[in-house]
């Protein structure tokens, strides 16, 4: 098979392929008359070059139509035209060394892809150890750049309902680690919360990701189809050899671990309480195609007030965690600008932000870093990602700050 490498940023998302696209190795990427998705991976794929084969490029066809034209002045009959190709070779042009550091967004964009590969098929006999190489690279980055992190999870949370549980599985994953450490929890126990947000969903991840881009909500049967699946989770993790009964208690109950203090608790169904709290604040902030996604105040409610709607201890330690306004979220400040939180403050509801827009809805020339705890930059209001028309460089944001 000929490929041809196509210019880095040659293409855009959205745009209907009238070709197919393959990696490096020939493989198929996205098929001929299919719009490009906006997701991460697409756009560093179309920042790298994507590649064609060569008798899809408009140089083959160039090629072709000059070599037709020479045959029919030169009398070719038309089967010789028929079956005619072009003399064309196209040239595999050498990879550019890396010289710097991955992007944030590269980078997150390939742990998504890792997770998805690892949690669609919880039987192959290598399963856990690919498992806990997963869970031991996102810590690693959590703890190396927890903010820039936790902005590049929650920021794509917001963006669409494509592949939805793998995203759901590392925001839940990063909440629950960020939890733990505030309320000083040793690492052992944190690895097997982690284990545990991971793999919550395990068994439904496909179905998950079908009802999310459902444009209908939920029907009856569908709801009873998800029903119990925490307990379809841990059955599938004891016949793969877990024994670990925290973790398996966490998975089983991450639904029905119900509110009320944490003290009393044994460490499984604190997990699970704690692991119950993530994963509604992710899914709200996360679109359907039934509905858009909500502000990170909204979902901030959400957990902090618990299903008699009291105040929930679980859920109070997620927020002081994160933050009222966590990095990757947007807001509108008290001088009428809008933009993204890069950094958590000192406190819940001061964070440092960017101003992406002016008071009058127009793009800043340049973000603009301000300070919350300032009476006139204070934050007024939490966004909803659809409530800010701009499209964010996340990689160019989280320079700013050197987050």
């Amino acid at each position: 098979m000929d490929l041809v490498q196509l210019p880095p940023n040659s293409l855009r998302v959205g745009q209907v392929l009238t070709f197919s696209l393959r990696d490096a190795a020939g493989h198929l990427l996205f098929a001929a008359g299919h719009p490009l998705p906006d997701t991460p991976q697409v756009r560093d794929l179309l920042a790298r070059g994507p590649w064609v084969q060569a008798h899809e490029t408009r140089e083959y066809q160039r090629a072709l139509a000059h070599k037709l034209d020479t045959m029919m002045l030169q009398g070719a009959s038309m089967s010789a035209l028929a079956n005619a190709t072009a003399d064309y070779k196209p040239t595999r042009p050498m990879p550019v060394p890396q010289q710097t550091a991955p992007a944030h967004t590269a980078i997150w964009a390939d742990l998504q892809w890792h997770a998805q590969q690892v949690l669609r098929d919880p039987r192959r006999p290598e399963f856990l150890m690919r498992l806990t190489e997963l869970l031991d690279k996102v810590l690693a980055r959590l703890t190396q750049q927890p903010d820039a992190s936790l902005a590049m999870l929650v920021h794509d949370a917001g963006q669409e309902p494509l592949q939805y549980s793998a995203r759901h599985a590392l925001l839940s994953l990063a909440l629950v680690e960020m939890t733990t450490r505030q309320l000083g929890w040793g690492e052992g126990r944190r690895r097997t919360l982690g284990l545990a947000a991971l793999t919550m969903n395990l068994d439904s991840g496909a179905q998950q990701d079908q009802h999310a881009m459902r444009p209908e909500s939920l029907g009856e049967a569908q709801r009873e189809q998800l029903a119990g699946h925490g307990d379809r989770a841990a059955a599938t993790l004891l016949l793969i050899g877990v024994d670990d009964e925290d973790w398996l208690t966490a998975v089983r109950l991450h639904h029905d671990a119900g509110p009320g203090p944490l003290a009393g608790r044994s460490d499984g169904e604190l997990m699970a309480r704690l692991l119950r709290r993530a994963d509604v604040y992710g899914a709200r902030l996360s679109p359907r195609r039934s509905r858009r996604p909500l502000s990170a105040a909204q979902a901030a409610r959400a957990v902090y007030l618990d299903e008699l709607q009291q105040p929930d201890e679980a859920g109070a330690a997620l927020i002081k965690a994160i933050g009222l306004y966590p990095p990757g979220s947007l807001v509108r400040l008290a001088n009428g600008e809008e933009g993204m939180v890069l950094k958590r403050g000192h406190s819940a509801n001061a964070p440092m932000v960017a101003s992406l827009l002016g008071r009058s809805g127009t793009p800043l020339t340049a973000p603009v870093l301000r300070d919350t705890r300032l009476q006139a930059q204070a934050i007024t209001a939490s966004l909803a990602p659809h409530e800010i028309r701009l499209r964010i460089n996340m990689d160019a944001m989280l320079k700013l700050y050197g987050t």
